[in-house]
């Protein structure tokens, strides 16, 4: 499977709206996120992303024909039993805005609270690393894992996400210290 570039990306997505003549709307999320964010050698090998506008169906069959994996959700609140703060969708950024595409990545904090939702190891250096470059606020981010935890459905998993919010934040305040 060959890495992506998020050029390569942009043009693919270019040519899907040129060919369908349809209008594309969405918000990146993952390796190739964290590429627009400034981590410039975190390879991803799929386009993950929440389709705003456009026919998500048509899109994934589109970059299947080109041999590009894809994770494509109308909603990526619904990809954890944690939910997304709420207003994620308002507060995502437009990196790219040309003819009928727009290509968006969520504000840095969104981003955090996405990544310590799936809570890999990589996720937590993903998230580690957004919250540096950006100088992150620690007690902002708790913030928005109470306003994720606040939008979710009742579960046990609400526990261990808070827990890795917790030591998500310490180790982040640590990190600040020296």
């Amino acid at each position: 499977m060959k890495n992506l570039e998020i050029e390569t990306v942009k043009k693919i997505l270019e040519e899907f709206v040129k060919d369908t003549g349809e209008q594309l709307e969405l918000i990146l999320i993952g390796g190739l996120a964290l590429q627009l964010y400034g981590l410039e050698d975190r390879a991803t090998i799929d386009i993950d992303a929440e389709v705003e506008k456009g026919d998500l169906f048509k899109l994934f069959h589109f970059l299947k024909e080109k041999g590009i994996p894809a994770d494509l959700s109308e909603n990526i609140a619904g990809w954890s039993v944690v939910s997304m703060p709420e207003g994620y969708r308002e507060r995502a950024k437009i990196v790219l805005q040309e003819n009928n595409l727009v290509i968006k990545i969520l504000d840095p904090y969104d981003f955090v609270i996405a990544k310590l939702r799936r809570g890999t190891q990589e996720d937590f250096k993903d998230a580690l690393f957004v919250a540096k470059r950006f100088n992150l606020n620690p007690e902002k981010i708790l913030e928005h894992g109470e306003l994720a935890i606040k939008n979710s459905i009742k579960d046990t998993a609400l526990f261990n996400f808070k827990n890795r919010l917790d030591i998500f934040v310490k180790e982040l305040k640590e990190e600040k210290k020296s």
